[in-house]
């Protein structure tokens, strides 16, 4: 309480913003694209040519006006320090068992990528695998592993600099030495083996020109034989079928190839091929894109899938192999008005549901029966609940916004839960509250959001509050901590998440209400929170942040353009930003279920350019403080979405506030990011963001 008084004492009369800027010239060309007769310009085309040296100019000369200003931030250099210290405690995830070890991945404090461990029968923990001897900056980082049947092998990937590219590598596992064969042009892969033969996995084509921003719309799905060259590897699925996405994996009783293809990021086709007879041939679960069905197991002759088929919220089916169509699915875990996910371990489901974005779980048999409510240590998020059939226990992660990742293990039999880990960190959960409550959103729908911060605070509509969103692809977001959000609420702020539509927190009908031409609904949800934080006084728009990544930086981008009055500032991060453009870069085509595309239609075209951010930008508009984020390497949602933006509103702001642009270098979408990079990041998000509030100085 009385640091957040005294952060309150601390705010300056000088206005946000004060440094003078001299923003660098961004030149405007003369590209004009006609879609359905209407001509739209785009001066800065010439920014997405991410290979000439004029890009490389600019972003080097916006780096050096982000920086000189950053720099210059009083307090700046604490925050980090404030984060680092927070962010130096022990983490780990929850083990999973191959062989005769327990595997997993623990972070010392400020290691810049996780280290992979083992532990044997007797208690003794080796260093199984060090990302962070992959490179000399912390840069490269593991993005995928897996063991073979009875743990003797490894495939692992390795992503360089934060790219989806990545480069495969076999180990044996009892000497721990890497063996002499790599595969490259991977992306988007899982790992599967095939006994100890060799593995399954995923590809595109190398692209021409490009590899940061070039289109991939065609996956290949590849059987490598180990000890042989990559060029002999088999194709599997994706030559005449061509699908944006292909993956495979190999049941656990070995028998079966289960492969899955989209052409989005919603809907799927599922095949299965029976690995036990090599003429067999690829027999379909289902075709075509209309719902989504994953496969859980196989156990005598019966296939178990989770499915929105028919259920929104999914449910749990079973079939026979030699009826595997819909019409013969059984129902074993019915859909409720919850949503469902669900894994295995140990010969049980365990049903994972969300009640307004917390989660509730339960053990069930394959015949349907629950036999226990796992006893969760709060209001929450868990995660984990996987493992073998001959496992007798199972380990899971419990978090929300004011707890750490801890490990509890479950013994299968009893259903008892035991506490297997718990971290030590400089941060008192006791200290702080959340509370989740409900809005009304523009057109009546209830929203929901949790709102956390320090115990004592005084609703007076002065409080520092950063409002974060995600809102799309069936992503929910639930309760997690971060070093970033406790950071900023020990200074005294607000954390406040709203669960907005087009999210996967009340199932398929949630999603589908904020995607194409009802996305609006989804920056109506946001602009709905912070009316509502503005409205019970926890805030006031002079000390309101908006932030959010990926989609939730084209959140971020749309919500500033439509109500640029009611924030301070605004943090939009490797955003998707260029509506009309989107897909024609890297996997971008796999996004349109949620956004349509400016091909679609005239009246596609007239509503994704009528939110589109970098179309969007006012002359004359007094903007928020903006720090736009993005990466060099960024081969998801390609950087030149935050040049075009950040130029348009450098170029069209109207008032004092600053614009910049922090562009990280060796860095990708965010996965696998070191540590270093991350605090640097996160420290500069919020001494910009209190900078610009009107603070000169932190307690």
């Amino acid at each position: 309480m009385k640091k957040a008084l005294f952060l309150m004492a601390c705010i300056s009369s000088f206005p946000a913003g004060a440094q003078q800027i001299v923003y660098p010239e961004t030149e405007k060309g003369d590209v004009v694209d006609t879609y359905f007769g209407t001509p739209i310009p785009d001066p800065y085309r010439w920014l997405e040519d991410d290979l000439s040296d004029k890009t490389a100019k600019w972003v080097a000369a916006q780096n050096d006006v982000t920086f000189g200003y950053l720099d210059k931030i009083p307090f700046r250099k604490d925050v980090q320090e404030r984060i680092t210290q927070l962010w130096n405690y022990e983490k780990r995830s929850a083990p999973t068992r191959e062989g005769n070890y327990l595997y997993y991945y623990r972070n010392d404090g400020l290691q810049n990528q996780s280290v992979l461990y083992r532990q044997d029968a007797s208690g003794k923990e080796e260093v199984f695998l060090d990302p962070n001897g992959f490179a000399k900056d912390g840069t490269s980082s593991l993005s995928a592993l897996a063991f073979s049947k009875g743990g003797s092998l490894v495939a692992y990937a390795v992503s360089e600099a934060g790219s989806d590219w990545v480069k495969v590598y076999f180990m044996d596992a009892a000497t721990k030495k890497v063996r002499d064969e790599q595969l490259v042009d991977v992306k988007f892969s899982g790992l599967s083996w095939k006994g100890n033969e060799g593995i399954f996995y995923s590809r595109y084509d190398r692209p021409k020109g490009s590899v940061l921003s070039a289109k991939t719309d065609q996956h290949k799905l590849y059987f490598h034989a180990l000890g042989t060259p990559q060029k002999k590897d088999v194709l599997i699925f994706g030559g005449e079928e061509k699908r944006r996405y292909v993956g495979g994996s190999v049941s656990e009783d070995g028998r079966y190839l289960i492969i899955s293809t989209a052409n989005s990021t919603s809907g799927n086709e599922l095949y299965i091929k029976d690995l036990s007879n090599p003429s067999s041939k690829i027999i379909a679960v289902n075709t075509g894109f209309d719902y989504d069905v994953d496969f859980l197991d196989h156990e005598n002759g019966v296939f178990y899938f989770v499915t929105n088929f028919k259920a929104p919220n999914k449910r749990v089916v079973a079939a026979k192999i030699g009826a595997l169509d819909p019409s013969n699915w059984r129902d074993i875990i019915r859909e409720t008005d919850n949503v469902l996910t669900v894994s295995t371990c140990g010969g049980y489901f365990f049903a994972h549901y969300m009640r307004d974005a917390v989660s509730f779980v339960q053990q069930v048999r394959y015949d349907g029966t629950v036999v226990n409510d796992i006893k969760l240590p709060g209001l929450g998020t868990a995660s984990g609940f996987r493992g073998k059939k001959t496992d007798r226990e199972t380990y899971f992660s419990f978090t929300n916004y004011t707890t750490p990742s801890s490990i509890y293990s479950i013994d299968i039999a009893t259903g008892e839960r035991s506490a297997y880990w718990k971290p030590t960190i400089a941060f008192n959960p006791d200290d702080y509250t959340s509370e989740q409550i409900f809005y009304v959103s523009k057109d009546g729908t209830r929203v929901p959001m949790i709102i956390t911060y320090k115990k004592g605070l005084a609703r007076n509509g002065k409080n520092p509050t950063l409002l974060y969103g995600y809102g799309g692809f069936d992503v929910s977001l639930t309760p997690s901590f971060s070093v970033y959000a406790a950071t900023w609420m020990e200074l005294g702020g607000i954390y406040a998440v709203p669960n907005l539509r087009g999210g996967g927190e009340y199932g398929r009908k949630w999603h589908d209400m904020g995607t194409k031409m009802q996305k609006q609904n989804v920056f109506d949800d946001f602009i709905g929170a912070a009316q509502y934080l503005i409205n019970e006084r926890y805030t006031s728009p002079d000390f309101l942040a908006i932030e959010g990544g990926s989609n939730g930086g084209l959140l971020v981008g749309a919500t500033m353009t439509q109500r640029p009055e009611l924030f301070r500032v605004a943090l939009p991060a490797v955003g998707v930003l260029d509506m009309l453009r989107y897909h024609r870069f890297t996997a971008g085509a796999g996004w349109a279920y949620d956004y349509g595309t400016a091909d679609d239609s005239k009246e596609m075209f007239e509503y994704l350019r009528n939110y589109s951010p970098v179309h969007n930008v006012r002359k004359g508009t007094r903007y928020p403080a903006t720090m736009v984020t993005t990466s060099d390497h960024d081969d998801r949602v390609v950087p030149a979405h935050s040049f075009k933006f950040a130029a348009e509103l450098q170029a069209k702001q109207s008032g004092p506030a600053p614009v910049l642009i922090r562009i990280e270098t060796n860095a990708g979408h965010g996965a696998g990011k070191s540590v270093s990079k991350a605090i640097a990041e996160d420290a500069d998000a919020i001494s910009f963001t209190l900078y610009n509030m009107g603070f000169s100085k932190l307690p």
